[in-house]
């Protein structure tokens, strides 16, 4: 049987993230260690710095992932040829969003750390599947706004993407974070992924 290292190494690497990825759906960012990650797979510390030289750099994969999902999600929508409308764009972003509690909580919190920990090629490859997302929806505006120049979708981008970076602390709140607010006199209302990235794409498309 032919060996295949190259399958061999990339399977390990999507072990090792999707430990990560467990760990950081009740973990912080400064509890996930490459020792923690080594419990819950069977490879030693030692034998994940053969594919990892960082923690930073497993999560920055597992943000890599999120970015790759979501340009399959605006590629299904706005296949070349095909044309769709500006309900069909919202009610994709805000489900894509939505499935996406992960994506959103690494770019409100940790994407510095991140990037300012992970090796120059693993950086590389993390800002390609970054803007191979940002093709596939620009993509999609020519589909639903044919009418828009590039000055109009670049205005379109230049709000939509920092608007993603700060969804995660308006849709999401720790018990501690709603008290404080409380006793601040603010009310935290909660509003979801969904409705917040459904009514910000629309606002932006004039509907």
């Amino acid at each position: 049987m032919a060996r295949d290292p190259q399958g061999r190494i990339q399977a390990r690497r999507e072990e090792i993230i999707a430990a990560c990825r467990q760990l950081y759906k009740t973990m912080s960012f400064q509890e996930i260690t490459i020792k923690e990650i080594g419990k819950v797979t069977p490879f030693t510390r030692t034998s994940i710095y053969n594919y990892f030289e960082t923690k930073e750099e497993i999560l920055l994969a597992l943000l890599q992932e999120e970015y790759e999902a979501l340009t399959q999600d605006l590629q299904t929508l706005c296949p070349e040829g095909r044309t769709t409308d500006a309900e069909g764009l919202a009610c994709t972003l805000a489900q894509s969003l939505e499935r996406r509690p992960v994506l959103l909580r690494l770019l409100s919190m940790n994407l510095y750390d991140m990037e300012g920990n992970s090796r120059l090629e693993r950086l590389v490859e993390f800002k390609r599947a970054y803007f191979a997302s940002v093709q596939a929806l620009e993509g999609c505006l020519c589909r639903v706004r044919p009418a828009l120049d590039e000055a109009a979708r670049e205005r379109f981008l230049y709000v939509f993407l920092p608007f993603i970076y700060g969804l995660y602390p308006y849709t999401s709140a720790t018990e501690k974070q709603i008290e404080a607010m409380k006793e601040a006199g603010a009310v935290f209302e909660g509003k979801g992924v969904y409705e917040m990235t459904y009514l910000c794409v629309r606002q932006l498309l004039g509907q």
